[in-house]
């Protein structure tokens, strides 16, 4: 089991910045700096450490190499508070499903992540990541986040799912939308996933180009800070 620290300070001050950054600094240095922990879960392959190593580096992995546990850590300033972000990546294959909820405790927000390419991680979040975190976190937040969010309308992913679905059509004909509906997720049928499980948000970003990637983690950060309200008073979830 490998942990990695990759902190990922906004504007990190140098001697070349000017007094400005410096300044902003020292005001760090006298707010009190709040700790959240983010738990992302979902699938094998759907994105997940691609995500977080996107975010806290600002580099893409071009190697998949499916996760154990890996911690990540990113200091952020949101809403003008300065935050230490603690990301706990986990595996999303069956073999660890006995492991994976010693990563709960103590957890103050969730991602719960599907590929927008893959229906099938879609249809799990309904089956199973969702059951598995409210049972053992049932007042602790939920992002929906879609991944891949780059691919879901690129053309020759388009076509290489067609082509795995109809090995003996060229390409994709007048049934392209019927198709598309039962291969690629659409922002519809996240919101539609998001109400039914309660999540705070739903979200779509790509750890590719970025676009969405902050946004996924400045919710996920707002959804502990600022809560909805509950029946029953919101605590961290513990193991059970």
């Amino acid at each position: 089991q490998s942990t990695r620290a990759l902190v990922a300070l906004q504007q990190p001050v140098t001697a070349h910045q000017p007094a400005a950054n410096v300044q902003q600094l020292t005001q760090l240095d006298i707010v009190p700096m709040q700790a959240i922990k983010c738990v992302v879960v979902g699938d094998g392959a759907v994105g997940k450490t691609c995500l977080l190593i996107s975010y806290t580096t600002n580099a893409f992995p071009g190697e998949y190499i499916p996760t154990v546990f890996d911690n990540y850590s990113a200091n952020v300033m949101v809403d003008g508070k300065p935050i230490n972000l603690g990301l706990w990546d986990t595996a999303g294959q069956e073999d660890y499903d006995r492991l994976r909820p010693l990563s709960y405790p103590q957890t103050d927000v969730f991602l719960v992540c599907f590929s927008l390419i893959s229906p099938a991680s879609y249809e799990n979040v309904r089956a199973k990541w969702y059951p598995e975190v409210s049972h053992h976190c049932p007042n602790t937040p939920i992002i929906l986040v879609g991944t891949k969010l780059d691919l879901r309308d690129d053309k020759d992913t388009i076509e290489n799912c067609w082509a795995t679905s109809h090995p003996d059509s060229q390409s994709p004909n007048a049934s392209l939308q019927s198709f598309l509906y039962g291969h690629i997720c659409n922002t519809p049928q996240g919101m539609t996933m998001a109400k039914e499980i309660n999540a705070v948000k739903y979200l779509e970003c790509s750890a590719l180009t970025q676009k969405g990637l902050k946004n996924v983690f400045d919710e996920a950060i707002r959804g502990v800070l600022c809560p909805r309200p509950r029946a029953s008073k919101k605590s961290k979830c513990n193991l059970l």
